[in-house]
């Protein structure tokens, strides 16, 4: 039926962007807790610029890239996506 039902994909789509814009803000008051000194500037995520979301981490908390991704990933948990710069 044309019309009748909405496109699945896109449901599932936006579904995973709620989810994933979910888990990020949780992630986002991991790390402020963490670190104190970071900003939302500094947490600032778009999607596709994962190397400079941890460079500005980095450069803010003076961390290593490996000790901020794995921060980063621990934020999501065992059972979701994590962040990873490419």
């Amino acid at each position: 039926m044309p019309g009748g039902k909405p496109n699945q994909t896109a449901k599932n789509s936006f579904m995973n962007k709620l989810e994933l814009k979910g888990n990020w803000n949780i992630t986002k008051g991991k790390l402020k807790r963490k670190y104190a000194e970071l900003t939302d500037d500094d947490l600032r995520y778009e999607e596709g610029r994962e190397d400079e979301l941890v460079g500005r981490i980095q450069k803010r908390t003076g961390q290593t890239k490996e000790i901020i991704e794995k921060a980063l990933n621990d934020g999501f948990g065992p059972d979701k996506r994590g962040i990873r710069s490419k």
